[in-house]
């Protein structure tokens, strides 16, 4: 069967009560970035409650960055009608886990990400840090400092105590 989409006023819509992913700032953050940029791109999926309303069992997150951002209507696709709450709530945990659980080539991606970045896309925009756009390394927190040949660094061993300059100074 193929997909149906769905144009739909967000006011129709329900977050899901047991949505178990969180979505915090930077998170969101990238979410309505993503959707300023591109717009929609995938529907989200709802499932019909028993009194008829539409919950958002995949793109809680989406929803909520577009209600921020002022959308009005939103892309919609629904489960099929013969799944139950419990088909819908492990098909909402696996879509979550699934992406999840993909890598990165790192390579790839930072040389994606300073091509992007050489012609007006920043990597802010696309969810990484400056710091990932140069090394490809996802795993880099946002807020890890740059470094240069001339930065101090201190260290200590952790056994002994032993401290010492890493500087090139």
């Amino acid at each position: 069967m193929a997909l149906q989409v769905k144009h739909v006023a967000i006011s129709k819509l329900s977050s899901d009560p047991l949505n178990v992913r969180t979505h915090d700032e930077k998170n969101l953050n990238a979410i309505k970035r993503s959707l300023e940029l591109f717009g929609q791109r995938k529907p989200i999926v709802v499932a019909r409650a028993n009194d008829g309303s539409l919950v958002v069992i995949a793109g809680n997150g989406t929803l909520e960055a577009a209600r921020s951002l002022g959308w009005t209507e939103i892309d919609v696709t629904e489960v099929p009608e013969d799944w139950d709450a419990e088909r819908a709530r492990a098909y909402a945990i696996a879509d979550n886990r699934t992406a999840e659980l993909a890598d990165w080539n790192k390579v790839e991606l930072a040389s994606a990400l300073l091509e992007l970045d050489a012609v007006g896309f920043e990597p802010a925009d696309l969810g990484f840090s400056v710091a990932q756009a140069s090394s490809g390394d996802v795993d880099v927190p946002d807020d890890f400092p740059e470094f240069d040949e001339n930065s101090s660094t201190s260290h200590q061993c952790p056994k002994c105590g032993y401290e010492w300059n890493g500087s090139t100074k």
